[in-house]
């Protein structure tokens, strides 16, 4: 089992002293840190339990100009131990950790008072009680309170049972998700290269993985893993790792960058979200700038309100966030936001919908509700009938939603199966949407078969063209459709049928009889239609249905055969080739009794339908006929 502690407190209140008590391991490692004496990046160590419990550790800056370093280190912890100096109290950098612990969604934690060796009894009784109206309100409410010397030992046993007690209480991170590691930290070593660590907040992978690293979209294989120094085969979620990547560059990542199963999340610059301001926040103006963190990640980014125009002090309201660079975000991380100018911490909250759009003041506010308290099922179908035909694919879906794969599948085999969503190969979109869309393709093509009888479906161009979809679309839309049905380079109703009236038997009567007196010498279409006194449209959608009935043979746009002369025809053939082997142009004339003028295009639609076999100026006998 494997959990992650945070420390939390305020500057030079025992946090690092505190660690290497419990576990040996100075988390110091800068240079810089050994000669100020303070810490000033994240700093790591583990702790380990003969029962298979496994607690890495990160100890964080207590400094106020560090807390963006604090804050990519607190983004995947599962307990915090907030450290308050006995002989100082609480202090400033105590109320921002602690609110920055709150807005992340900490729930669990312990408040250790260090450097008791420094004070007497009294004292340190009016500081437990101190502390204990301070976290009053918050998730360390009923936390116990550990009092300690790092210098003497006192009580660290204790800690050490307390923590271990508090880690088997604690919800392991799931496995069954999409690998989610953010980068806290980059370095090379001699002899293996890049290396990357962070907290793997889902999912897992083995040496020889392929992974991608956003945003900077590089993709790459895990050579080594590592937890704690020790070589791994495979990590898991809830894990502090080490991943030493194959052929990647130190320059070329960073902290806040992302490492992901492939193909899975996506980058985003808009988020809606649930925001909360802290109580002694001051108030925020609609399209104020803010410093957004999320994970390891930060950027700047401009608060939109949806249904507002400020937020007061303890206030929450629905909101996109704006950023100026990409960041990897899923449904349910948690941020904090930080005031421009002065830097303090103000609020944070939850991310709704990671991949949002811009849009209008008060637009949408029922689906963030949803987002926000809905099933897993009923959050993807609102976010499916949001994206109209451009749906989601599976892996979109997992990228989007952050959850373990089987309860997407899960949910998505409840959606299928309830009718609510479609599938069209590897694609999700909400069955409204395609309805609302093949109502007005069908509306369409009724008008048309009612005004055009006798025509077989409408050009698809041209019904495509009509509503502005893409080709793409409108392909997948007819081949879901159970109402439209495609026919080449037309599409019709699946229940028109052509009506077929006396007149249009009449007529049909009439041009048989004048192409099979002609023979082997059709008139044109055009001239067909002009001896009926028909127009030439009108003509072509008679002689289209001639040919459906097999009664006509259309040898191009512009003349046709009877059936019957046609199978006269391939006999003709089949005769002069049991007694020669190759025809020219004028024996196939003289053949039929016809001029050059037919002569050609009959032979050109042999050759096309593998009747003939055209050999420079003679025609075989195609060995298919």
């Amino acid at each position: 089992m494997y959990i992650i502690l945070g420390t939390a407190g305020h500057i030079d209140h025992g946090k690092t002293a505190l660690v290497k008590a419990l576990t040996g391991i100075d988390t110091d490692r800068l240079k810089e840190e050994k000669e100020r004496g303070i810490t000033i990046d994240l700093g790591f160590a583990d702790l380990c339990y003969p029962d298979g419990i496994v607690v890495g550790i990160i100890d964080v800056p207590g400094h106020e100009k560090l807390v963006k370093n604090m804050l990519a280190g607190v983004g995947g912890i599962d307990i915090v131990l907030l450290v308050i100096a006995a002989d100082e109290g609480v202090m400033p950098q105590t109320k921002e950790h602690l609110a920055i612990c709150n807005l992340l969604g900490i729930s669990s934690g312990i408040i250790v008072i260090t450097k008791t060796d420094l004070v007497d009894n009294e004292w340190l009784e009016i500081v437990i009680d101190d502390v204990k109206n301070f976290v009053k309100d918050s998730f360390l409410e009923k936390a116990e309170i550990v009092t300690v010397s790092s210098k003497t030992g006192e009580n660290i046993s204790l800690l050490k049972k307390k923590i271990h007690d508090l880690a088997i209480k604690v919800k392991q991170k799931s496995s069954g998700g999409a690998f989610r590691l953010p980068i806290d930290r980059v370095f090379t070593l001699k002899g293996f290269g890049t290396i990357v660590t962070g907290t793997a907040l889902s999912g897992k992978i083995s040496i020889n993985s392929e992974i991608q690293i956003l945003p900077v979209n590089i993709t790459t294989k895990v050579r080594g893993l590592q937890n704690h120094g020790k070589p791994i085969k495979t990590a898991v979620a809830g894990q502090r790792v080490a991943i030493n990547l194959q052929s990647v560059q130190k320059d070329d990542i960073k902290r806040g960058d992302v490492v992901v199963t492939p193909g899975v999340f996506r980058c985003s610059r808009l988020l809606d979200v649930k925001l909360n301001l802290l109580k002694d926040a001051p108030e925020l103006k609609n399209n104020s700038f803010v410093h957004f963190h999320i994970t390891t990640s930060e950027a700047i980014g401009r608060v939109i309100f949806y249904d507002t125009e400020k937020l007061k002090p303890t206030e929450s309201c629905y909101a996109q966030i704006r950023l100026d660079r990409d960041i990897i975000a899923v449904s349910g991380d948690r941020f904090v936001i930080r005031r421009f100018s002065p830097v303090i911490t103000i609020g944070g909250g939850v991310v709704l919908d990671p991949y949002s759009k811009k849009r209008k003041k008060k637009e949408g506010i029922s689906a963030l509700k949803i987002y926000e308290t809905a099933s897993l099922s009923e959050k993807i179908s609102m976010k499916l009938s949001l994206l109209g035909l451009k749906g989601m694919t599976f892996k979109s879906i997992i990228g989007w939603s952050g959850d373990e794969i089987k309860k997407i599948e899960d949910a998505i085999k409840y959606l299928k199966d309830s009718k609510l969503i479609l599938q069209y190969e590897d694609k999700f979109i909400h069955k409204k949407v395609f309805d609302s869309i093949e109502y007005m393709l069908v509306d369409t093509l009724k008008k048309f078969h009612k005004n055009n009888p006798l025509k077989f479906g409408m050009q698809k161009e041209v019904l495509r063209s009509l509503f502005g979809l893409s080709p793409a679309v409108f392909e997948e839309i007819i081949l879901i459709s159970e109402k439209i049905v495609s026919d080449k380079e037309t599409v019709r109703l699946k229940d028109f049928k052509i009506t077929v009236t006396d007149t249009y038997n009449q007529i049909k009567e009439k041009i048989l009889k004048l192409l099979k007196d002609r023979e082997y010498k059709p008139l044109a279409k055009k001239e067909i239609s002009e001896y009926f006194g028909i127009k030439i449209k009108e003509m072509e959608d008679i002689l289209k249905l001639m040919v459906n009935e097999k009664l006509l043979i259309r040898i191009n746009d512009n003349y046709y055969l009877t059936t019957e002369d046609y199978k006269r025809l391939l006999f003709l053939l089949k005769e002069f080739f049991n007694k020669k082997e190759t025809m020219s142009v004028s024996e196939f004339r003289d053949l039929l009794g016809t001029t050059r003028k037919y002569a050609l295009p009959f032979l050109e639609y042999l050759d096309s339908n593998k009747i003939t076999l055209r050999v420079g100026d003679i025609r075989k006998k195609h060995p298919s006929f």
